[in-house]
């Protein structure tokens, strides 16, 4: 995977850096595994704008994806390696035996062809689920379930990777992409090694368009508004508005967020800021 700079024929290709997808090996997705993807515009279930800044875009389907990986013991083959618009990272199509195909995030480097197994007594090679438990120490890991059963939940986007980093006694210690370390358990599944698509942080848009077309409206700065829309807004001349702070009057940039005393704490072990945990 590589970005390819654009020679300058308009104003907005002389800054647009994109993907050139050499490792998608087809545009045309599995119908059956294709669903429709509403979108809100921002707006709830009685037409009030909840979220700013969002509408339009281009009309997208939505691809159902197996995050569970609880097809155990069957070696799947992979048909292709497709580009997703709703995510960041690739998805590959996995063909088993019984004709069954379900969609995986694909993990960097996934050819067309290999084959790929999850459960217990899968090897720990690139693309293969197994328990943190069966794992060895050191692993790169991604798509990590919280929960036994529930399907990965953390460490699904484009070009990250965790680390298994100890195992103690009914819990692994997993080092995030964040540096945050925490207690899963050693039955939760993941899958080995880094997400797809690791360039997608040096993407550059080079133009307002190309985020209309994904769905993002253009932004107001704080401190352009009036004190009756925000309040950073007002002013004489260019003021800076003050300390920064939400639309709400909550305070950005290091305030912390998290609750105090919400459960899941206790299986953090170091914060992602370096700092050390609550322990209870």
């Amino acid at each position: 995977m590589g970005i390819k700079k654009y020679r300058p024929t308009t104003a907005s290709l002389r800054f647009t850096e994109l993907l050139t997808f050499d490792e998608v090996t087809t545009n045309k997705p599995e119908k059956s595994l294709l669903a429709p993807y509403k979108k809100t515009g921002g707006r709830n279930s009685n037409g009030a704008l909840t979220m700013r800044y969002r509408g339009g875009g281009h009309k997208q389907r939505y691809r159902i994806i197996d995050f569970k990986r609880n097809k155990f013991d069957i070696p799947g083959k992979v048909m292709s390696v497709e580009y997703d618009p709703i995510r960041t990272a690739f998805i590959a199509l996995i063909q088993y035996p019984d004709g069954e195909k379900r969609y995986i995030l694909a993990p960097h480097g996934l050819k067309v062809g290999q084959t790929v197994v999850s459960g217990k007594n899968a090897a720990p090679e690139v693309g293969n689920a197994l328990p943190l438990g069966e794992m060895p120490l050191g692993s790169i890991i991604y798509n990590i379930e919280l929960y036994p059963g529930r399907g990965g939940a953390i460490v699904r986007s484009a070009g990250t990777s965790a680390q298994l980093a100890a195992k103690e006694d009914k819990y692994a210690v997993v080092k995030l992409p964040s540096g945050e370390i925490r207690r899963i358990l050693l039955d939760c599944m993941a899958t080995i090694g880094t997400v797809s698509n690791p360039d997608h942080t040096l993407i550059s848009y080079g133009k307002a368009g190309r985020k209309r077309w994904l769905g993002r409206r253009p932004r107001t700065r704080a401190v352009a508004m009036n004190p009756v829309d925000h309040p950073m807004g007002g002013g004489e001349g260019r003021a800076s508005g003050g300390h920064p702070r939400s639309r709400k009057g909550l305070k950005s940039k290091g305030l912390k967020t998290r609750a105090p005393k919400k459960a899941t704490s206790q299986f953090i072990i170091q914060r992602r800021k370096g700092a050390k945990a609550n322990q209870s």
